[in-house]
C-alpha cells in the first residue's frame, strides 16, 4: 500500500512557515490524482462540463447535517459541500493555504491568530461572509461543547474573537493552541450563516441551515438521503481548486444503503455513480468490471479496541496489555482486508503528521498474553476463559455498523485472543446508538478510529480534558497531551507527540489494529471527485459524462 507520509524534516519545516510567519499565498490550483486526490480521472474524457446529479451511496446514515457538529466520515462527505473553511490544507504537502481567508498572521506562542478575509463570499441566505460571521462561527462551536465532538478539542482554551475591522478576525486562546490553523481547514469549523446559528442544536442537525459553500441542503431525509444543490452564486473557493466560481454538478444525492454488497451492485447496474465504504471483499470484482476503484490511508487514530478504563476488568492494565500482544494484526489483514490495507504500528496511523512506529509495543506473542495474566493472577476456567476473583474474563465490546468488515475483523480477534484465554462479547450498533453507549460507558471495550492530518487527535482520543470517553486519568499522558498543543516549535512539538503515542501503548489504553483507508468505487462517467488531507471527498470540481 503507498505511503503518503511527507519526511519529517519537510513536514516542520511546512508547520513552521506555517505557524510562525505572516502567509500572504498567492491563489495557487492543484490537481491531485491517484492516491492523493482523483476519483475516475478526466483524462479522454473529454472537457469537463457542467450539469446532473451525482448519486453516491453512503454506508450509514450521517445522523447530523450540521458540519460543526458532525461526527463520522459519512456525515462529513453532505457537510464539506455545505460550507467553506477558513484555510484549506494540501494532501499531498500538509501545507496550510487559502480559503476564505487570504492570508493569516499567527503570533509567535501560537496563541493569537488573525484572519484576513478575502472579499465578495457570503452564505447561501445572502449574508455576506464578514470577520463578525467568522467570530459568530467560533462562538457558537465553542458554546456546542460535548456537541461538537471535534470543536470541543480545538477550541479548548478559546477566548474569543476580536472584529478588528469588517474583514479582519483575531482569534484569541489563553495560552498557545499550536493545532488551531490545520484545524481552521476542517468542516468542524466550516462557516454557517448567523441565522442558522440562532437554531438551537438539534434543529441544525436536521436541517434547514444555510451555509457559505458551493452546495445548498436541499432536504434531509434520517436513514434515507441528503440532498444538497448547487449555489448558482457561489463565485470563490479554496486555492486548491481547479475551478473558480459554481460548483459543476447541478446537485449530490447521498443515499443510505447499509449492505455492502447492495452499494456495489447499485454501482455496476448504474442505479448510483458512486460508492463509499468499499468492502474489501468487492475490491477485485469492481476493478474487474471496470470501475475505478480509488482510496487513500486516513490520518489519525488507527481502527483499534480503546478501553474503558472505569471497566471492573479492563481496568487491569495486565488485560489490556495482554490483549494487545494476543491479536494477530497481520492475520486480521491479510483474512478479512484486503491490500488497501495496513496492520497498525502505533497509536497513529502511518500518515498522520509526527507518527512514530510502535511496532515492538505491538509483536504478536499468545505466550507473552498468557503470561501477562498468569503473573497478574488470571486462571485458565474450565471453559478456557481466565478467571480472577470469581469474575470471568469476558469483554464487552460495542461497534458500529459504519464499516462493513468491523463484525468480521473483530469476530477473528475473538479468535485469537481466545487462545490466551480472554472471551469479547461483540454488540453490534447502529452508529447513534454506538454513540450513546460510548457516552454512558456501557462497554469495556469500543472499535472505532479517529481520523485527522494533525497529530492533537490523541487528545481528542485520550484527554481525561475533554470527552473522555475512556475514563482515562493519567498524569504523564495529560501532560504530553497539553504540551504537544501548546507547543509552538514544530521540532519540540513533535517530541510530546511521540512521548505521548508512546504513553498510550506502554498503558494500554488503545488496541491498534489496522490504519482506515477511505475506499470508493466510481463510475466512468464521474470525473475529478478529490480526496481532501483528511482522505474524505471534496465535490466542487466534479463532473459527468
Amino acid at each position: 500500500m503507498p505511503d503518503f507520509r511527507m519526511p519529517a524534516d519537510r513536514r516542520r519545516l511546512s508547520m513552521l512557515a506555517s505557524s510562525v510567519l505572516c502567509l500572504t499565498l498567492p491563489l495557487t490550483a492543484c490537481s491531485a490524482a491517484g492516491s492523493d486526490g482523483a476519483g475516475a480521472g478526466s483524462d479522454g474524457a473529454g472537457t469537463a462540463r457542467s450539469g446532473g446529479r451525482l448519486t453516491f451511496a453512503l454506508s450509514s446514515d450521517p445522523t447530523c447535517v450540521d458540519p460543526q457538529q458532525a461526527a463520522t466520515n459519512d456525515a462529513m462527505y453532505a457537510a464539506r459541500g455545505l460550507v467553506d473553511s477558513l484555510t484549506d490544507q494540501d494532501p499531498k504537502t500538509g501545507k496550510i493555504v487559502p480559503w476564505l481567508a487570504k492570508s493569516w498572521d499567527v503570533s509567535k506562542d501560537a496563541s493569537r491568530f488573525t484572519f484576513h478575509l478575502r472579499t465578495g463570499a457570503t452564505f447561501s441566505d445572502k449574508t455576506p461572509l464578514d470577520a463578525q460571521a467568522v467570530k459568530k462561527n467560533l462562538d457558537a462551536v465553542h458554546a456546542l461543547g460535548a456537541r461538537s465532538i471535534l470543536g470541543a478539542g480545538y477550541l479548548e482554551g478559546y477566548q474569543g474573537t476580536e472584529v478588528l475591522d469588517a474583514r479582519t478576525a483575531e482569534v484569541r486562546f489563553g495560552g498557545p493552541n499550536a493545532q488551531f490553523l490545520q484545524a481552521t481547514s476542517t468542516p468542524t469549523l466550516g462557516l454557517l450563516s448567523p441565522a442558522t446559528l440562532r437554531r438551537t442544536a438539534e434543529q441544525r442537525c436536521t436541517g434547514p441551515l444555510a451555509g457559505s459553500g458551493p452546495f445548498t441542503l436541499r432536504s434531509y431525509t434520517p436513514d434515507k438521503s441528503v440532498e444538497l444543490s448547487r449555489r448558482t452564486d457561489y463565485a470563490w473557493g479554496s486555492s486548491l481548486w481547479k475551478s473558480r466560481g459554481a460548483a459543476r454538478l447541478d446537485g449530490i444525492t447521498f443515499q443510505v444503503v447499509p449492505e455492502s454488497g447492495v452499494r456495489s451492485g447499485s454501482l455496476t447496474s448504474g442505479q448510483v455513480d458512486a460508492i463509499g465504504g468499499v468492502a474489501p471483499q468487492d475490491e477485485a470484482n469492481l476493478k474487474a468490471q471496470r470501475v475505478s476503484v480509488v482510496g487513500r490511508a486516513n490520518p489519525g487514530v488507527p481502527v483499534a479496541l480503546s478501553v474503558n478504563t472505569a471497566s471492573p476488568v479492563a481496568k487491569d492494565i495486565a488485560v489490556r496489555r495482554a490483549l494487545q500482544v494476543a491479536v494477530d494484526r497481520k492475520e486480521v489483514v491479510d483474512t478479512v482486508l484486503s491490500p488497501s490495507y495496513r496492520p497498525a504500528t502505533g497509536s497513529l496511523a502511518s500518515t498522520t503528521d509526527d507518527y512514530r512506529d510502535n511496532t515492538r509495543l505491538l509483536g504478536h506473542s499468545v505466550a507473552r498474553a498468557k503470561s501477562l495474566l498468569d503473573r497478574a493472577g488470571w486462571r485458565t476456567g474450565a471453559d478456557g476463559l481466565r478467571v480472577k476473583a470469581g469474575r470471568k474474563l469476558n469483554l464487552k465490546v460495542i461497534l458500529g455498523t459504519n464499516f462493513g468488515p468491523n463484525q468480521s475483523a473483530l469476530e477473528l480477534i475473538q479468535q485469537q485472543v481466545k487462545k490466551a484465554g480472554i472471551g469479547l462479547t461483540l454488540k453490534v450498533l447502529s452508529v447513534a446508538d454506538y454513540q450513546k453507549a460510548r457516552g454512558a460507558g456501557d462497554y469495556d471495550l469500543a472499535w472505532g478510529n479517529g481520523t485527522r492530518p494533525d497529530p492533537d487527535v490523541l487528545r481528542t482520543a485520550f484527554s481525561s480534558k475533554l470527552l473522555n470517553l475512556s475514563r482515562i486519568h493519567d498524569t504523564t499522558l495529560q501532560r504530553e497531551l497539553d504540551a504537544q498543543a501548546s507547543e509552538a516549535d514544530p521540532v519540540r512539538r513533535a517530541d510530546h507527540v511521540a512521548t505521548a503515542q508512546r504513553r498510550v501503548l506502554e498503558q494500554a489504553y488503545q488496541i491498534p489494529v489496522f490504519e482506515m483507508t477511505s475506499v470508493f468505487a466510481l463510475s466512468k462517467r464521474v470525473h475529478d471527485v478529490k480526496f481532501d488531507a483528511a482522505s474524505s471527498l471534496q465535490f466542487h470540481d466534479t463532473w459527468l459524462s
